[in-house]
C-alpha cells in the first residue's frame, strides 16, 4: 500500500514538471503595468505550448523573460512585430505608418516614441497602463527566444476569473 502511494506521489511529480515544464505555467501578476486588464495580485496561466505551432499575434498579452535580466519575468503586450517600424505620436501607437487602434488602454500617455524598425527575431512589448510600464520603449526590443508563452486565463482572485482575450 505505501508502495502504491509512492509510485503515485513520484508519477505526479513528474507529470507537475513537465506540464510546468512545457504546456501551463502560473505567473503573479506584480505591478499595475498591465492595468486595467491585469490588476496587482492576479494570478494567471500561460500557455507555453502554443507558440511551438504558430507565431505570437499582435496584441496578444505575452509573458517573456526581461532582456535587461533574464531571471525576471515580465508580462505585455506585443505591439510591434519583426519587421514593422513602430512609432509613438501623442500617445498613439502606429505601425507602419498606420494608427494602432488600442481600446484597453487605461489611459492615453502623451510622450512621443521615435521610428523605430523592430529587428528579425524581435518584439516591440508595451504595457497597457503606458504612464505606470517599463516597456520596448525603456529596454529596447525582446528577443523571441525569451518568450515563454501567452497569457489565456486570470484565475486568482475567484471575483476576477475570466479568459484574457
Amino acid at each position: 500500500m505505501i508502495r502504491e502511494y509512492l509510485e503515485s506521489l513520484i508519477i505526479s511529480i513528474i507529470l507537475a514538471f513537465l506540464i510546468i515544464t512545457f504546456v501551463v505555467q502560473a505567473f503573479f501578476i506584480p505591478s499595475g503595468s498591465m492595468r486595467p486588464l491585469l490588476e496587482p495580485g492576479d494570478r494567471i496561466l500561460v500557455n507555453k505550448f502554443i507558440y511551438r505551432f504558430t507565431e505570437p499575434k499582435r496584441q496578444e498579452i505575452i509573458v517573456f523573460k526581461y532582456p535587461v535580466d533574464p531571471r525576471r519575468n515580465f508580462i505585455k503586450r506585443l505591439i510591434g512585430m519583426p519587421g514593422d517600424e513602430v512609432e509613438i505620436i501623442n500617445g498613439v501607437v502606429h505601425i507602419n505608418g498606420e494608427v494602432l487602434e488600442e481600446d484597453y488602454l487605461l489611459e492615453r500617455n502623451y510622450a512621443d516614441f521615435p521610428a523605430k524598425v523592430v529587428p528579425e527575431g524581435h518584439y516591440f512589448m508595451l504595457g497597457d497602463n503606458r504612464n505606470n510600464s517599463e516597456d520596448s520603449r525603456y529596454w529596447g526590443f525582446v528577443p523571441e527566444e525569451k518568450v515563454v508563452g501567452r497569457a489565456f486565463v486570470i484565475f486568482w482572485p475567484l471575483n476576477r476569473i475570466s479568459l484574457i482575450n
